[in-house]
């Protein structure tokens, strides 16, 4: 077994309330990313994350890996004989991890693969009761992803303005930014990509309805598509918390819209977009002309906003992405 000792219980406790995951296996690694230098962690698989720690009593993590699109899990011989190699192949890296000895390496190969692919592997050599303990596990990440599923599933909203819907955020409506929106992680990226023109930041209710979300499209400097990315925020007694690798805590939802404009260097900016046209277009017409059947009137041209709202009022099942890509960790610098 790899985790010989586990971490004191306050730390414990304090690394569950900071991930929100239940902890599956631990131990010592030695882990290789990319290019980096090889450096030995104590390692938390907690749901489908390696979580990476300088030492044990260490409470917030250094590091993460995301094991959820894992494509494969393969042994690679080692020129140090005493320790163990695996080469996790990820979608945009790939992480070598070493063990002490063999049969470590083949038990945290067997916990990896059954949360990435939720399923027990039966290729690997393992006990009895190892392969009891991994059934378990799949078990409960199991029914952690279904829950995490029907937590994300879309509520519904009709526009861009505040509805009952979202009543654990509305009691402080006048409270809000300028650009807090009760739209869905859909219908924010819509928003941001149709009408470039006002603004590319968001804040919006997050999937819980009790917390929120800030949606940015990256600014880009040539022609390139632009990048959409969510980021959590986190409301407690202190107030509120931008969920990166280093939390920030700030008092207000302003001052969270204003961190994320100070990083940026203001090339962020709120979307602020007004639904009214900004021109007046009267004519007079025949008393003849005004008689006539109003399907015969020319449409008045709709604003891009206005086109957005009318969009979302007649789709009321806007796709939502999970919850397993759902916020970016790392602010862009």
């Amino acid at each position: 077994m790899a985790a010989t000792e586990p971490a004191p219980r306050r730390i414990y406790q304090q690394r569950s309330r900071l991930t929100s995951l239940p902890l599956y296996y631990e131990g010592f690694l030695w882990i290789k990313r990319g290019r980096n230098k090889e450096v030995k962690y104590w390692t938390e698989l907690r749901g489908s994350k390696l979580f990476l720690y300088s030492d044990k009593k260490q409470e917030k993590f250094t590091d993460s890996i995301d094991l959820q699109y894992l494509s494969s899990a393969t042994d690679r011989y080692s020129n140090q004989k005493q320790l163990a190699e695996v080469i996790l192949q990820l979608p945009n890296e790939e992480v070598c991890i070493k063990t002490e000895t063999a049969e470590d390496a083949e038990e945290w190969k067997g916990f990896i693969l059954t949360v990435s692919q939720l399923s027990v592997p039966t290729s690997l050599t393992l006990l009895p009761g190892q392969i009891i303990q991994l059934k378990e596990v799949l078990e409960k990440e199991s029914t952690r992803r279904e829950s995490e599923t029907f937590e994300e599933t879309p509520v519904p909203c009709l526009s861009p303005v505040f509805h009952s819907t979202y009543e654990d955020v509305e009691s402080k409506v006048n409270e809000m930014p300028m650009c807090f929106y009760t739209v869905t992680r859909q219908q924010a990226t819509e928003m941001l990509i149709n009408d470039e023109d006002s603004g590319n930041l968001i804040l919006r209710p997050g999937a819980d309805c009790k917390n929120f979300a800030v949606t940015i499209r990256e600014p880009t400097e040539n022609s390139c598509r632009p990048q959409v990315k969510h980021y959590k925020i986190l409301r407690t007694d202190r107030g509120f918390t931008i969920e990166l690798e280093r939390p920030v805590i700030l008092n207000s939802l302003d001052e969270v819209v204003n961190h994320f404009i100070k990083e940026t260097r203001g090339k962020l900016k709120p979307f602020i977009s007004s639904i009214y046209d900004t021109q007046i277009d009267y004519s007079v017409k025949e008393s003849k002309r005004e008689a006539a059947d109003e399907t015969d009137q020319p449409k008045k041209p709709q604003t891009k906003i206005q086109q957005l709202v009318n969009q979302f009022s007649q789709d009321k099942s806007l796709p939502i992405r999970g919850k397993e890509n759902a916020y970016v960790n790392v602010f862009p610098r």
